[in-house]
């Protein structure tokens, strides 16, 4: 495999460059005196920033595009090999790189080398750690999954020798990776268009684990099934977190929620009270991504006024539980949530916070998952008072599973929670418009476009 050396500036072009994570990787380089091209299909915020910070993007995958003077290609996981980008680069002999090679090697250039994994969580507790090396002015260098309106974005390049960012395990992704401290939220069923099963996702966290030198670290949710499992036998240091105090380093007792569903709790560390930890963002599950930040900032010599003031700092990010206004006295949400489990943990903070009626506006991500999952989904989703299920986002897939939001409909009406199907947008913006009443909570949720639906309604 090819390897940049980041002191030599080169031409890189991204197939791509309009995704979280791509876009991210981008502005790193180009702060480091790349020269840096790219192809999207369509324009964005993340495009049109990249452009006023000097990179070259192209709104279109041709051929054209992939000019003589680019040193090395970088794509995503998304692309096709029929792309025409990566078929020119390949017919070029250009040196091509995917988006976790070229990560993996962005690591190496830090010292510590914190990567965020789990199921799901990881932007959550990303930006976390973020906010408390920003408070304690550490200077990292930071690439989030999502928007982070204290660094402006998705990306922070410092000038530290820490670097921060989530490892997705989707294709093995974060196998090409080169960490120095992991953190393991979850490790749940997902993905399962590339996995096997559950014992196949395993069987890659443990791996992930593996890639950490013996003077690592590794920060665990004992929440995990059988989670010693992901570090016996390795020599790295483990940190362990969760909701038993007995058998977690870091837990945490006497939970509350105020009146917006943010809670404070008292921070144990071996079994013994430590200090009072306030929340300024909404669940209980952020109580546990809380604690797996917390450690970390501990393990890089962090005082704890110092990490209680960063975790004041954090609002959330774009897309988690984001209050995005009202229509008509009814709250609009915008939830991220397209697993079972992040459905859960969001409709169960949504029973903390001020409503009369949860309503639930849905758009299952991929047929794969839906089709895996769908009892799962039916079960978490019954927790809202009324469920409204938009078509299912193809994302990358063509549906071969012959499955359909009628089917995930039919599993909800089980548990006698009402439920509809609707199709497009504007059905359901209409249904909402003339149903929703005052003091009811409407939640758009999941990792398509339907944040669209509440975006018309404030309009």
């Amino acid at each position: 495999m090819y390897h940049i050396n980041f002191n030599h500036p080169i031409h890189i072009h991204f197939i791509g460059i309009g995704g979280i994570s791509m876009s991210g990787l981008a502005h790193i380089l180009l702060d480091r005196g790349f020269i840096v091209s790219g192809s999207d299909m369509r324009q964005s915020a993340l495009t049109k920033e990249l452009e006023n910070c000097g990179a070259t993007v192209f709104y279109s995958h041709m051929p054209s595009n992939i000019t003589k003077d680019i040193d090395t290609v970088v794509y995503t996981a998304a692309i096709s090999d029929s792309n025409p980008e990566l078929v020119t680069a390949k017919k070029l002999n250009l040196h091509i790189l995917t988006r976790a090679q070229l990560l993996g090697q962005l690591m190496t250039n830090y010292s510590t080398a914190i990567n965020v994994a789990g199921t799901h969580g990881k932007t959550t507790t990303t930006s976390m750690i973020a906010e408390i090396l920003i408070n304690a002015d550490c200077d990292p260098t930071i690439s989030v999954g999502g928007i982070l309106s204290s660094i402006g974005g998705n990306i922070r390049a410092g000038k530290s020798d820490i670097f921060l960012t989530e490892a997705c395990e989707y294709t093995n992704s974060f196998l090409s990776f080169h960490p120095t401290l992991n953190v393991i939220l979850n490790v749940k069923a997902d993905h399962l268009d590339f996995f096997k099963d559950i014992d196949d996702i395993r069987h890659s966290f443990r791996l992930f684990n593996e890639l950490l030198p013996d003077d690592g670290t590794i920060v665990i949710n004992t929440d995990i099934d059988n989670y010693a499992y992901f570090y016996e036998g390795l020599r790295c240091d483990v940190i362990t977190v969760g909701s038993n105090p007995k058998i977690s380093k870091y837990s945490a007792a006497n939970i509350e929620y105020n009146s917006t569903g943010c809670c404070s709790y008292d921070l144990l560390i071996d079994k013994i009270k430590v200090d009072h930890i306030e929340l300024c963002v909404q669940g209980l599950h952020n109580v546990y991504n809380s604690l797996a930040a917390i450690a970390v900032g501990i393990k890089l010599g962090l005082d704890i006024t110092q990490i209680k003031e960063g975790l004041k700092h954090f609002t959330g990010t774009d897309r988690r539980f984001q209050i995005k206004g009202t229509f008509d006295g009814v709250t609009v949400v915008d939830d991220y949530a397209h697993h079972p489990d992040e459905i859960t943990a969001t409709l169960n903070s949504a029973l903390h916070y001020p409503h009369n009626k949860i309503w639930c506006v849905f758009q299952p991500h991929t047929y794969s998952r839906t089709k895996a999952l769908l009892k799962d989904f039916a079960k978490a989703l019954s927790v809202a008072d009324v469920v409204i299920l938009a078509d299912i986002y193809a994302a990358r897939e063509q549906n071969h599973f012959g499955i359909s939001s009628i089917d995930l409909q039919e599993e909800i009406k089980k548990f006698n929670t009402t439920c509809y199907y609707m199709n497009p947008f504007d059905e359901i913006t209409k249904f909402l418009k003339k149903n929703c009443i005052n003091g009811d909570l409407l939640i758009t949720m999941g990792a398509g476009d339907i944040y669209k639906v509440g975006e018309s309604l404030i309009k």
